[in-house]
């Protein structure tokens, strides 16, 4: 229909719908998660939860069973709960085994214990190392691997959430700390990540968690087949103990510092002569000033972290500066400066200069901020909320969080083409959320999906390099 030069999708006058009758036992609606689960048990998912967890009482029987089921569930769009009923509707549970009701997989998360969310931290660890044995999620060559370490605050409401309370977003909730890795041709994976009290700040816990994403990093990247590790944080993490960590498990760092009077006599060292001018790819907009920024310099001088404690502490290395002019407004807008004023932003590198040179390091430290895009990939999928009172529940279902969002990334680069990194809504869409009805005979199973479905040969490219190229179906 057309309207005033607009077109308009309208329902059918010829065929109108006058009834809608819930009655199909063989319609599903997420028939991606077939070969998604499929891979998560190759991978070795239940098998792992099943040998690592050991939660207590009836609550935790077959723990590889009930682990599958959060994952599947948030694979299909679950973020709470009570969502997790979307796994019992239709073909399900003919199709998969022990689809657990909402309420028996509620009162698992809650058995839950500080040593048993360390356990399903060690499942999660080898589950993607089983991932990327079969897919290739972090590429291959000699490229750099990025581990990125970053938290962020997700919200709560009520007052009966364990830990939940105000910390420096002034926003009440819990705080999550991840470490991601990445490389120049792969989307990120989360290889380590911790659920802390809300009011807690950065860099607590972060040493253990840089000690076991670095760990995590070893068993995908082995020493000797790969490139170097990088691990980048901004200054929140800036500190002997995290940086400490890092150096010791043979990774490289390179971490944001604050302009302390060390920082400012190190950058007053620097000689005008020793400035090289550089180009944002993008503008950045000057929060402090209301302008774009387009112009920079960088240059470098050797630095001594932590110089004030022991020999055994300090950290040798780089301070890369990058300088933009200061646009504030002058205290006499009519009077001439006699000389360009500079807002200086440093960070603390010990990278291989013949690897990564001033210019290099700088371009590389500013993409850190792709940690923040999984952030906002989770917040929009199973952590939109973080749905029990009780905080090791809530630990437990982080991991199982982070779980779907790594199986996802696999599916994504199996399936190919713009979906190697594409985001989790995404990929929902084209490859898990994918009506079906299952037609039964001769104890074989066969999907029968939408015509002309835009993602078609991308869900079949997943299905055939999982289960196996479809068999030939009769009428």
């Amino acid at each position: 229909m057309r309207t005033k030069g607009i077109l308009q999708m309208r329902l059918s006058h010829t065929r109108p719908v006058k009834s809608a009758v819930f009655d199909d036992p063989n319609l599903v609606s997420a028939a991606g998660l077939i070969p998604l689960m499929r891979m998560a048990g190759d991978a070795g998912l239940a098998d792992l939860a099943a040998g690592l967890l050991t939660v207590p009482s009836d609550k935790g029987a077959n723990p590889g069973g009930k682990v599958s089921a959060l994952v599947a569930g948030m694979l299909a769009g679950a973020d709470s709960i009570d969502d997790m009923a979307l796994l019992r509707h239709g073909a399900m549970p003919r199709l998969f085994d022990q689809p657990y009701a909402p309420s028996t997989l509620g009162s698992f998360l809650r058995s839950f214990t500080f040593g048993h969310v360390r356990q399903l931290d060690a499942v999660a660890s080898r589950f993607l190392t089983g991932l990327s044995a079969r897919t290739p999620l972090l590429g291959g060559g000699e490229q750099m691997l990025l581990v990125d370490l970053d938290d962020s605050v997700v919200e709560v409401h009520g007052y009966d959430k364990q830990g939940a309370g105000f910390g420096y977003t002034r926003v009440r909730g819990l705080n999550v700390l991840l470490a991601t890795a990445t490389t120049a041709e792969s989307a990120p994976v989360i290889v380590a990540q911790r659920l802390r009290k809300g009011s807690c700040g950065s860099p607590r816990g972060a040493k253990r968690l840089v000690r076991d994403a670095l760990s995590t990093v070893r068993a995908l990247h082995p020493a000797g087949a790969a490139g170097p590790v990088l691990l980048r944080a901004d200054s929140a993490f800036y500190g002997r103990a995290t940086v400490g960590a890092a150096v010791r498990a043979g990774a490289a760092v390179s971490v944001t510092v604050r302009l302390d009077p060390k920082v400012k006599k190190a950058i007053a060292s620097i000689g005008e002569d020793r400035w090289t001018p550089i180009e944002y790819p993008d503008a950045v907009f000057d929060q402090d000033t209301g302008a774009w920024i387009s112009r920079a310099e960088v240059a470098e001088v050797p630095f001594l972290a932590f110089s004030s404690r022991t020999k055994a502490e300090q950290v040798p290395g780089r301070l890369v500066v990058r300088r933009i002019p200061d646009l504030n407004r002058p205290a006499n807008p009519g009077q001439a400066s006699l000389f360009d004023l500079w807002r200086h932003h440093a960070f603390f590198t010990t990278s291989d200069p013949q690897l990564l040179d001033t210019v290099t390091a700088d371009k590389t430290h500013r993409h850190h901020a792709i940690v923040e895009q999984v952030f906002a990939d989770l917040k929009n999928s199973a952590l939109a909320h973080l749905p029990s009172g009780k905080f090791a529940a809530n630990s437990a279902w982080l991991v199982c969080a982070v779980i779907a969002f790594n199986l996802t990334r696999a599916a994504g680069t199996l399936a190919g083409g713009s979906l190697t990194k594409a985001t989790t809504p995404t990929l929902r869409r084209t490859l898990v959320n994918v009506p079906a009805r299952a037609a039964f005979s001769a104890r074989r199973i066969t999907l029968h999906l939408p015509q002309q479905w835009p993602w078609h040969q991308a869900w079949t490219s997943l299905f055939t390099r999982t289960c196996g190229p479809p068999l030939p179906v009769t009428n």
